[in-house]
């Protein structure tokens, strides 16, 4: 597990070469990559969310497409589509942005419900279908989607059966005033994302992907993580909780968390760093507590106050 651990390192510090003073949201994104899992980036624009899925992929050395979604974007846009080829007589496929080892879909809540849903099969089965063939997508594959908390005209929000499928939730937030001076000396003459190099192959973030499976999860911890989503279907405040999916991708977090930390077992803090982004998401508040300001990450910080941590047994 060392050797995945110093690759992990070695590519969170090369993306933190573009993307100033935001180690902990690079770290998130870096635990989904290792988890096979997908990132919604939700924030304002401008804050680096497009240069942080292109640093990833130029770290690791795959193939990176962007897909812009708007209104007039149809699924086969970014799936690909069947050309008939008068030559050969034969229809050839031709994929789309899509088949990529990772895809930014970006602002993709302002694509309408079809076009959105074209994304559930690459981000669930990883494999896309046209024309009645199947697809294999390539591997690592992972979607960092983004979308503008603020503007909602002309967007369509993502129903909870595709925000589920989202791993995590990040956030990346305006940088601090020294940070953002610190972006305007290294931008001066050209986008530090051009001069990036490869630090790791994508043979080696596939075997991370294996190793950080072998992570130890105590049953301690394991019983922590059920009693925390169980919790979310409880909690007077919330209409609809976490599903097993959220309580699966807490578990796969923490796993990569601890591998990322030099760590071969996990631990409680483990559990509650990454409580937020990967439920925050999946969790519905009823519109009496949303009215009185109550939002999903309150509900998991009271239930993280209010639940017991385990002891010290769980190293054992």
């Amino acid at each position: 597990m060392a050797r995945a651990n110093g690759i992990l390192d070695a590519v969170l510090n090369n993306v933190e070469r573009v993307i100033v003073g935001k180690r902990q949201e690079v770290e998130l994104a870096l635990i989904a990559l290792v988890c096979q899992g997908h990132v919604l980036i939700e924030d304002v624009p401008g804050v680096g969310k497009t240069v942080l899925a292109k640093s990833l992929a130029r770290s690791i050395g795959c193939t990176f497409k962007r897909i812009q979604f708007t209104p007039d974007l149809l699924p086969s846009d970014v799936t690909g589509v069947s050309i008939y080829n008068q030559k050969t007589g034969e229809f050839e496929f031709r994929p789309g942005p899509v088949i990529a080892q990772i895809v930014l879909a970006d602002e993709i809540n302002r694509a309408t419900p079809k076009t959105q849903a074209s994304l559930l099969e690459a981000m669930e089965e990883r494999q896309v279908t046209v024309d009645g063939t199947t697809y294999l997508l390539p591997q690592p594959f992972m979607v960092l989607a983004t979308q503008n908390p603020i503007e909602y005209e002309g967007t369509f929000p993502l129903p909870e059966a595709q925000l589920d499928r989202f791993m995590m939730r990040i956030r990346l937030g305006y940088p601090r005033r020294e940070e953002e001076v610190t972006i305007l000396d290294r931008q001066q003459y050209a986008h530090p994302v051009e001069a990036l190099e490869q630090v790791a192959s994508a043979e080696d973030l596939l075997r991370a992907q294996r190793e950080v499976r072998h992570v130890h999860v105590a049953p301690e911890l394991r019983q922590y993580i059920v009693d925390i989503t169980a919790a979310s279907r409880q909690h007077p405040d919330v209409y609809l909780g976490a599903s097993p999916r959220g309580s699966l991708a807490l578990f796969r977090a923490v796993q990569a968390r601890a591998l990322l930390r030099g760590r071969d077992y996990a631990i409680p803090d483990d559990v509650k760093a990454l409580v937020e982004p990967t439920l925050a998401h999946r969790l519905i508040v009823n519109p009496s507590a949303r009215v009185k300001g109550v939002t999903s990450s309150a509900v998991l910080a009271d239930i993280l106050r209010t639940l017991p941590v385990p002891g010290s047994r769980i190293l054992a």
